[in-house]
C-alpha cells in the first residue's frame, strides 16, 4: 500500500468492480482494504479504522445499510454508497440512514474520485483542511460568519431571511454532505408537512438567487434531484 494518510475501505461483493475501484483508488495514492461482505467490512472498520468507507448495498450476507446504521453508533467517518439501486427512495434512505453521498452504478471514474475528494477534505471540519474555519465557513466567494449570522459574497452582505440563513448554515455545517428533503424540513421546520418539499424548494430558489447563482450553475448550493441538497464544490 502507498504512503497515502488516507485510508479507504472498499465494501463489494462483485470481484471485477471491487478490482477496479481498488485500482483506480491505488492509482491515486489511497491505501485500499477491501471486503465482500457486510459482516467483515464491520469488523475491518473496527480493527483499521479507516478515514473513508465505499459501500456497496447488495451484499451476500448483509444489506449494506445494517453495515451504515452499526458504523454510526459511534463514528462520524464519511461513507460513500456506490449502488445499482437508482431508485430515489433507496437513495434517501441510504442517505437518512447515515451515509454522506450516493454514486449510482454505472459510474464515472472522475465522478467518483472528485465525491471521495470533497468527503475527505471536508471530514475534519473544524481544521484548516476543512471549509469550516472557527466561526467562519468560506466557499470560493462566499463566507457565512455564524456569530453574527450573516452572509456576505465577497465584501458584500447577502441579505437572507432566518429561514434562509438557517437553511444555508444548516448545509454549511454537512459540508459536502447530501441533506435529503426530509432531514433538512424536520431540522428547519421540526416537524414533517404537506407543503414542506415546496417551502423547501421557494427558499432554496431564493436563496441561489442572492447567491448569484444562474440556471444549471452548482458553484455552491448543489441539487441532487428527487433527494436533496448539499453545499460543496461539483467538479474538483
Amino acid at each position: 500500500m502507498s504512503n497515502n494518510k488516507y485510508k479507504v475501505l472498499l465494501i463489494e461483493d462483485e470481484s471485477n468492480i471491487r478490482s477496479f475501484v481498488e485500482t483506480i483508488l491505488e492509482a491515486n495514492d489511497y491505501q485500499v482494504i477491501t471486503t465482500a461482505t457486510c459482516e467483515q467490512g464491520i469488523m475491518l472498520f473496527s480493527s483499521h479504522t479507516p478515514d473513508f468507507v465505499i459501500l456497496d448495498l447488495g451484499l451476500p450476507d448483509k444489506d449494506g445499510l445494517e453495515f451504515v446504521k452499526k458504523v454510526r453508533e459511534g463514528s462520524n467517518t464519511p461513507i460513500l454508497v456506490l449502488s445499482a439501486r437508482t431508485n430515489e427512495a433507496d437513495k434517501v434512505e441510504a442517505l437518512d440512514c447515515g451515509a454522506n453521498d450516493y454514486v449510482t452504478k454505472p459510474f464515472g471514474t472522475a465522478e467518483l474520485m472528485a465525491r471521495v475528494r470533497v468527503a475527505l477534505r471536508n471530514r475534519h471540519q473544524n481544521t484548516d483542511n476543512g471549509r469550516v474555519s472557527g466561526e467562519k465557513f468560506t466557499l470560493y466567494d462566499l463566507v457565512i460568519d455564524y456569530n453574527r449570522r450573516l452572509v456576505f459574497m465577497g465584501e458584500n452582505e447577502v441579505k437572507l431571511t432566518q429561514t434562509e440563513y438557517n437553511i444555508l448554515a444548516l448545509l454549511s455545517k454537512h459540508t459536502g454532505k447530501v441533506l435529503t428533503y426530509s432531514a433538512i424540513i424536520k431540522e428547519i421546520w421540526g416537524a414533517l408537512d404537506v407543503g414542506g418539499i415546496k417551502k423547501l424548494q421557494v427558499n432554496m430558489a431564493n436563496i441561489r438567487k442572492k447567491l448569484g447563482s444562474k440556471p444549471g450553475d452548482n458553484r455552491y448550493v448543489i441539487n441532487e434531484l428527487g433527494v436533496g441538497y448539499r453545499i460543496g464544490e461539483e467538479n474538483m
